[in-house]
């Protein structure tokens, strides 16, 4: 949500929509790369007897942009492999070809998300020189561009399915790490006064948006996504002793191009 933008990592990593009153807080609206779990062996097996893996990089994106909307729509417990299939335009078997099952689908869907919007946010922090703005970045990011609807499904299978529970600490982990390395970037060139520890700064600012992004994804009106952003920062800015600049707004529109992995559904 742990390498998170800057190294351009495509392994499976972090987050997040506001619903209802408050539209949809979105982490999620490209929810980050593909887990893969024991597929390789099954797939080499099958190629000299179907020709699907021929197709594969095609389809699977497909499939997981499919998943993505689905799951966000109606939950995991609500959706059906046939739900997931017609979405994507195949057959259930066909689908059932990919994947094991719903939790794998899930779990491969947030990691193609997160991938996805990880790549977007490589592109902006590149753009930003100072520390300062790319955590800001990063916050503004959490909060505008990602869908958490697949984030919170994630968490409550993670409680007794250990695929998914592992899929959670990767992309949590990744999420951290992004964080810190802008804090700790900020601290080595002096641009932020404080000097905790930069995983601890960064476990805080994590966390609040973790919470928030729950009241936010719930439909609560007293947390809109401006409140979550002004909450975030004035707790980051306490940490850092310093002041986080406000961002240019076409620079924060660009991250709004993704509105689409978690199906668009309830993005802002």
């Amino acid at each position: 949500m742990a390498d998170r933008a800057h190294s351009g990592s495509t392994g499976p990593a972090r987050r997040r929509p506001v619903r209802g009153a408050c539209g949809r807080l979105n982490r999620g609206s490209a929810l980050r790369s593909t887990l893969g779990v024991g597929r390789g062996a099954r797939r080499g097996a099958r190629t000299r007897v179907s020709p699907r893996p021929q197709i594969e990089h095609i389809r699977r994106p497909q499939i997981l942009a499919a998943a993505g909307q689905v799951i966000a729509e109606r939950g995991v417990a609500a959706t059906r492999i046939a739900d997931i299939a017609e979405r994507a335009g195949t057959s259930g078997p066909a689908l059932l070809y990919w994947f094991d099952s719903k939790d794998e689908l899930l779990s491969e869907a947030l990691g193609f998300a997160e991938q996805s919007f990880y790549d977007s946010l490589t592109k902006r922090l590149a753009q930003l020189e100072h520390p300062g703005e790319r955590l800001r970045l990063l916050i503004d990011a959490s909060v505008d561009d990602y869908d958490w609807t697949l984030w919170m499904e994630l968490w409550t299978r993670a409680l007794w399915d250990e695929r998914s529970s592992a899929a959670r600490r990767r992309l949590d982990d990744r999420w951290r790490g992004e964080i810190t390395r802008e804090v700790r970037a900020g601290q080595l060139s002096g641009e932020f006064a404080g000097d905790d520890d930069p995983e601890r700064v960064a476990a805080i600012i994590a966390s609040l948006l973790d919470g928030l992004a729950v009241q936010a994804t719930l439909g609560d009106p007293g947390f809109p996504p401006a409140r979550i952003v002004e909450l975030t920062v004035e707790i980051a800015e306490r940490l850092l002793g310093t002041r986080l600049p406000e961002l240019d707004d076409d620079l924060q529109a660009s991250g709004r191009e993704r509105e689409t992995l978690a199906g668009g559904v309830g993005k802002k």
